[in-house]
């Protein structure tokens, strides 16, 4: 079997970038949306509380309700989702094999694929916590699923480790549902949550949240009965007298996010070791001719909306590509990062040789930064873009445009590479 394209993934990131592709051009027909849940949507359906949509729909949406609105615009585009599909395997020449209920074992070749296959939450074994391993121990994503979807109550005395956004708006659900959760715990000297999140979900709530602490032991034989904090130094490494044990029947992990590239790595193409998604140019092409990666198996994102503009790039990109409407790259420039910045994407930029449209560079800082300027300078040291800020923060996406004027002046004057940094006023 053969399709032109292949989305892997129908979360946000896989229906936003295949309807982009049928709306620059490329019939619904040639398309292949392969799914491994039950229904399209991905996350979102399990993230029920309202924030989604204030940037791509102008309203302020629940997480169904955002997915909702791409399910809808894909069936509108005559696009067909293959759900159940679990796909096993990519290899370099872009061949996809899948298997489902409906259809068994297939390979399917494609003229290319997209990459929109998520991310996947750390475990407690990737964490290495002392204790016995006793019940009531989940992830916020498990236990968001069992609160939200399947109507099962994890537990009603709480403490979370990790401030993402996540365990930030797991905080308030159990507290909605009448658990009691005891602190939110976070092993930097930061919140990596959103700091709306931390308002509307802790301080609202009275949760207090204890910054540069973390679990030091669990206590329990068949489930959860206490939880050890620690305060920790400079290095991470519990300070021995700041102990507080709490007594509590669940522990909840909001931990990290990896993106899930198994199959990425599977095809032999790279990963940047920092965003733990693959290399990509402006137009989320990997390294790898005619495979595209979006949504938050390229990086993590804080907002569902920049995942779609992500992935509406990358489906038109992969449009153009199939039907020979891509424009040559003249001139490639790599995308370094400067003091404060821990990645950018993307990490080229391949520049045509008459640029029409402004490269838009998403990134995040290492830590928290108060009045700074976010800058892109070129390897001359030449100022490109400078924008003034009040403050940074690891939890949220910052993102500088290059305009195609600037583009082209780089092309002209063969630049290699450009750097994105902070100035600390």
């Amino acid at each position: 079997m053969h399709k032109k394209l292949i989305v892997i993934g129908g979360g946000p990131a896989g229906l936003a970038a295949a309807v982009s592709a049928v709306e620059n051009g490329l019939s619904p027909e040639d398309i292949c949306i392969l799914e491994r849940d039950s229904e399209p949507g991905g996350i979102l359906n399990q993230c029920i509380h309202a924030g989604f949509g204030l940037h791509r729909f102008g309203e302020e949406l629940t997480g169904p309700e955002y997915a909702g609105r791409y399910i809808e615009m894909a069936k509108a585009a005559g696009l067909n989702i293959t759900v159940n599909a679990m796909v096993l395997s990519l290899t370099e020449d872009k061949k996809v094999t899948y298997v489902s209920p409906e259809t068994g074992y297939v390979t399917c070749s494609a003229d290319a694929v997209i990459l929109a296959m998520g991310c996947r939450e750390r475990t407690r074994g990737a964490l290495n916590i002392p204790g016995s391993r006793p019940a009531g121990i989940f992830t916020a994503g498990t236990a968001q699923r069992y609160v939200n979807m399947e109507g099962y109550m994890p537990g009603k005395r709480v403490v979370i480790l990790g401030s993402g956004d996540i365990g930030l708006i797991m905080a308030r659900r159990m507290t909605l549902e009448g658990a009691k959760v005891l602190c939110v715990c976070e092993l930097m000297p930061y919140s990596g949550g959103l700091a709306r999140n931390i308002v509307q979900c802790l301080e609202d709530f009275d949760i207090p949240l204890y910054l540069s602490h973390t679990v030091t032991a669990i206590g329990g034989k068949d489930r959860v009965e206490s939880v050890t904090v620690a305060q920790v130094d400079e290095n991470r490494k519990p300070i021995p007298g700041t102990e507080i044990t709490y007594d509590c029947d669940t522990l909840l992990l909001s931990v990290g996010l990896i993106p899930e590239n198994e199959l990425t790595r599977g095809a032999g193409i790279p990963i940047d070791r920092m965003t733990n998604g693959a290399f990509v140019n402006q137009n989320r092409e990997t390294e790898t001719e005619g495979i595209y990666a979006c949504g938050n198996v390229l990086h993590v994102h804080d907002l569902v909306d920049f995942v779609s503009e992500e992935a509406a790039i990358a489906g038109r990109a992969a449009a153009e590509r199939i039907l020979g409407k891509t424009a040559p790259s003249a001139h490639a420039v790599a995308v370094k990062t400067g003091f404060g910045v821990r990645y950018t994407v993307p990490e080229r930029i391949d520049i045509p040789a008459d640029p029409s449209e402004e490269v838009r560079l998403f990134f995040r800082v290492t830590d928290i930064y108060k009045k700074v300027r976010l800058t892109v300078t070129d390897d001359a040291g030449n100022v490109l873009v400078r924008k003034a800020k009040s403050a940074v923060a690891p939890g949220e996406m910052e993102s500088l445009s290059l305009s195609a004027e600037i583009l082209k002046n780089l092309a002209d004057a063969e630049c290699a590479s450009i750097t994105v940094a902070l100035e600390v006023l």
